[in-house]
């Protein structure tokens, strides 16, 4: 994949998944923008990434839409945008919190609906939305969660019409080693993984440099369209 002197907007490109598409962006030649709301995490990031004037970042709260006008206002069209960013949360359902859910669905389905209202690409290009498979293999406590990567699935398709020739795209990863597992399963982080890595048939859990190849090929393959790639190592399947 050749992504020289492309620009990548990556939403939520500070850690975890973001973080391993940039990286995949920047080896594909791409220069990028990571995107997120802590200024402090962005800077860590970019030094991590090593990308040098490869690499910016931009503050921004994507679930304010003047933050996200302001971010599109600022810098030349970009030949993708990619948003992997997610308040996630897991509850009962007769126990959840509305405010809480509230935060999921503001952090990933009117996130989308901002950046589609105010991207701005470079020639046809590209909105890549991250989904999961728990829209597909949902389970308790995972009701809300399971809800707005369904309604991305339905999004995109959406998008892909009212915004074309610009591509829209879903990935849905499955279990990926990110610091976000540290927040939902605290120190039995690894048993978990290691767990789930066993129900798999490919045997592990995902990294995020699977699911930063997966961008590339939804960013190269200019016939693909209102889709969503899963990327789950079977999880689907078991």
């Amino acid at each position: 994949m050749n992504l020289q002197d492309q620009q990548i907007v990556i939403i939520g490109g500070s850690s975890g998944i973001g973080l391993g598409v940039a990286s995949a962006c920047l080896e594909a030649g791409a220069s990028v923008t990571l995107v997120g709301r802590s200024p402090d995490r962005l800077e860590v990031a970019a030094t991590q990434l090593g990308g040098g004037a490869r690499v910016r970042t931009f503050a921004a709260d994507v679930t304010e839409e003047s933050q996200v006008r302001e971010l599109f206002q600022s810098r030349p069209p970009a030949h993708h945008v990619v948003l992997t960013s997610v308040h996630a949360y897991y509850a009962p359902i007769r126990q959840f919190d509305v405010a809480q859910a509230r935060r999921t669905l503001d952090s990933k389905l009117v996130g989308a609906l901002n950046v589609a209202k105010h991207a701005r690409f470079a020639g046809q290009g590209s909105l890549i939305l991250t989904g999961g498979v728990a829209s597909d293999r949902p389970g308790p406590g995972g009701a809300v969660i399971a809800a707005v990567n369904g309604g991305l699935v339905a999004l995109a398709r959406s998008l892909a019409l009212e915004l074309a020739p610009v591509r829209v795209n879903v990935i849905s990863p499955g279990w990926i080693d990110t610091p976000m597992w540290e927040v939902i399963a605290g120190a039995s982080k690894q048993e978990r993984l290691e767990q789930h890595a066993r129900r798999l048939p490919v045997g592990r859990v995902g990294l995020p440099a699977d699911i930063g190849h997966a961008a590339l090929f939804l960013m190269g393959n200019g016939f693909t369209t209102g889709e969503t790639l899963h990327v789950d190592g079977g999880h689907r399947l078991v």
